[in-house]
């Protein structure tokens, strides 16, 4: 049986990716998701992690997947992207595939902020996310966006890219940069419609996860 390892975002949890996760469940796929280090508990925890752990955590979870002798397929949303990225050069041999959703290669989207802000319920959240991110995990999310720079160009993994169309954290080229910047000789794009940065919790999710397994299903049959 194939093994899907997800990699949620910078501030994030499971959730972000739980929709897609269950949905590769119930379609014979084995998914794995864990928790990044440092995150998952409170504004202490975040502020002594730094990008090295959250790569560590999430290469020990994948080392697990390949004890095991079965194909991996890499699922990566937000910063879990940058991070699938790296993992699937440095275990090329053992990763079947590579998803990259809301990949932050070109991070905020000033007007898609603005658009975003006039709903009272996001701005709450925003108020509360950027009120508890410590300023220390933010340099470091930073640094890992353009240590990902080097990455992107070794890539040579069946890759999928999604990106949604009204996006407020990612600027929407960084779908057509990643599509022209990674080697690899199967690529797809699917830029979502209306779509924010959360891709498996939008309007058209049915859509995103349907592709998202049919994508994968052609990278496990090639």
């Amino acid at each position: 049986m194939d093994s899907c390892l997800f990699i949620h975002g910078f501030t994030g949890g499971e959730y972000e990716i739980s929709p897609l996760s269950q949905y590769m469940e119930q379609h014979d796929y084995r998914s794995r998701t864990f928790t990044l280090k440092g995150h998952g508990g409170g504004r202490r925890e975040l502020r002594q992690s730094d990008r090295f752990g959250w790569l560590q955590s999430a290469e020990e979870e994948l080392n697990k997947l390949l004890e095991e002798k079965e194909p991996v397929h890499l699922i990566g949303f937000s910063t879990g992207a940058l991070i699938a990225s790296h993992l699937c050069v440095q275990y090329r041999a053992g990763v079947k595939s590579l998803t990259l959703l809301s990949a932050p290669v070109f991070p905020l989207n000033p007007l898609e902020i603005v658009r975003t802000l006039g709903k009272p319920a996001m701005l709450k959240n925003y108020i509360s996310k950027f009120g508890s991110t410590p300023p220390k995990a933010t340099r470091e999310f930073q640094r890992l966006v353009r240590e990902s720079f080097d990455i992107y160009p070794q890539i040579t993994a069946p890759t999928l890219i999604v990106q949604g169309t009204r996006d407020h954290l990612v600027k929407t080229k960084s779908a057509g940069f990643l599509e022209q910047t990674i080697p690899s000789g199967q690529k797809q794009v699917l830029m979502v419609e209306q779509s924010g940065h959360m891709v498996c919790h939008c309007d058209k999710q049915d859509r995103v996860m349907q592709e998202v397994l049919h994508f994968i299903r052609q990278a496990g049959a090639s």
